[in-house]
């Protein structure tokens, strides 16, 4: 088996560079809750070749900020709401977490990572969290100021809290009355007092598509920017043709009810799922995508800030990920624009051109192409506590209702539990047991729309030893022609 070492030399060879025009104020939440997520350079390839310049993490794996470095993508670095009762009280812990994930990897050259903002959290005022983060988010935020301070770099990057919409309330849900809510009051004046003292701007969630989950008042129409929405007019003339615009205006008057009018907006994440629900689909999704980016690079502003719409707008996301929580529902897991193994859902202008395709992940090492079902030759009496064991440890989030396996039937529906159990662990052969309801198979048991994967190959050995022998090979036929 060739070395890798030995192989990197011979692929230099090969690889190639896409430089295009790049589009400004564009980024994607790059997220690794995934059993079986891309080499972290893969991922930058793809990041790359599609002409993306800002990318959000939601934590600091130093892997993943090692194949960032040189890249000159610009990098929101996250630190997790598990984190911040730590950070709040003690500088110390604050200086360390700089030290290990920010300062080791910094530069301004283009040798280091474009490191530009750290998110304190992520949403950690959202209502389902209560109040247990009320009173650490402030200290843990000046700790990390501070911190960033002391390695010279207070004036480099950025602090910053991403916002859940639902920290806005309006009784109309209009502008015209919206307000951060009671419970947020005290806390929402300290945290922008921070930012306003250090320029920072507000990060904060816009999401349609839960818009339209959520209230009655927003259509299908309305969240998908088309012209046949029903207008929601609010005071003063002003009309909103679009979920997107209105919520974006909620936070605006928002921030002006606070005192802080004139405070740059990040669209901290924003998106379209394609699976796990109604209307979450990637046809869907396109037309959410498309619009949203001809908004995004004519520059439009809105009824509250004609001349100034939002500074950056991060995509949510660029991956699916299958471990994501499912507690609001099974679409959770298929926000990507990509599926787990970097290949493109649809097609979106990220500034490669609207006449050109998204540019897949190349050279992905898969599992064998082999599958679990259920064997319809034995006792299937059992076989639904096995589906919940199954679905329990695994991702069976594309059988919930208005998903791309929901109409799959007994035993179609059995056997994508089995196969999603046994991808996840690698293909193990005890985990297509399922008490000998289990079956191996190499015929793909995909049905229409619904598929049945094949989960990546993410052992070093594996990756390394089958691309470079692919590459080997190339090479070795080419020099015999």
């Amino acid at each position: 088996m060739p070395s890798p070492n030995l192989c990197f030399p011979f692929l230099f060879l090969l690889l190639t560079a896409t430089i295009s025009t790049k589009v400004q104020a564009l980024g994607v939440s790059w997220g690794t809750t995934a059993s079986h997520p891309l080499p972290p350079r893969k991922v930058v390839e793809l990041l790359k070749s599609n002409n993306i310049t800002k990318v959000r993490l939601f934590d600091s794996d130093p892997l993943v900020l090692e194949a960032l470095s040189g890249s000159n993508i610009g990098v929101t670095v996250g630190i997790p709401n598990s984190m911040l009762k730590t950070l709040n009280s003690s500088k110390k812990a604050a200086e360390s977490w700089v030290h290990d994930n920010v300062t080791r990897f910094f530069s301004t050259a283009r040798t280091g990572a474009r490191i530009e903002n750290v998110a304190v959290g992520d949403e950690p005022f959202h209502q389902m969290y209560g109040e247990q983060f009320h009173s650490v988010v402030i200290g843990a935020v000046i700790n990390v100021q501070s911190a960033l301070a002391k390695a010279s770099l207070g004036s480099e990057i950025k602090v910053v809290v991403p916002l859940s919409s639902d920290s806005i309330q309006s009784e109309s849900g209009l502008p015209s009355k919206a307000h951060f809510r009671p419970d947020l009051n005290k806390t929402m004046l300290e945290l922008l007092t921070f930012l306003d003292k250090h320029h920072s701007p507000f990060f904060v969630t816009i999401s349609p598509f839960l818009s339209f989950l959520q209230d009655k008042n927003v259509s299908l129409d309305f969240a998908l920017f088309k012209e046949t929405a029903r207008p929601r007019n609010d005071t003063h003339s002003r009309t909103y043709r679009n979920s997107f615009d209105l919520t974006h205006d909620n936070a605006v008057a928002a921030l002006s009810a606070a005192g802080f009018p004139g405070m740059p907006i990040v669209v901290a994440r924003v998106g379209w799922p394609t699976d796990g629900a109604a209307n979450a689909s990637s046809q869907t999704a396109e037309i959410f995508m498309k619009a949203l980016m001809q908004r995004l690079h004519a520059k439009s502003g809105t009824a509250l800030r004609p001349q100034n719409p939002p500074s950056e707008i991060f995509i949510f996301s660029l991956f699916d990920e299958n471990q994501r929580s499912i507690a609001s529902g099974g679409f959770e897991r298929h926000w990507g624009v990509f599926t787990f193994d970097g290949q493109a859902k649809y097609r979106i202008d990220f500034g490669q051109g609207s006449s050109k395709d998204l540019v897949n992940a190349q050279e992905v090492v898969y599992l064998p192409s082999k599958w679990c079902v259920v064997d319809n030759n034995k006792d299937v009496s059992n076989a639904s506590a096995r589906v919940l064991d199954a679905c329990s440890a695994a991702d069976c989030s594309a059988l919930s209702p208005g998903g791309s396996c929901s109409n799959l039937s007994w035993p179609g529906n059995t056997s994508y539990a089995f196969n999603s159990y046994y991808q996840q662990h690698d293909q193990a052969r005890d985990s297509c047991d399922f008490g000998g309801l289990g079956l191996i198979t190499t015929v793909d048991p995909s049905i229409g729309s619904c598929r049945f994967w094949i989960e990546l190959d993410t052992s070093e050995a594996g990756s390394h030893s089958r691309v470079c022998l692919f590459w080997l090979l190339i090479l070795l036929i080419t020099v015999l022609v």
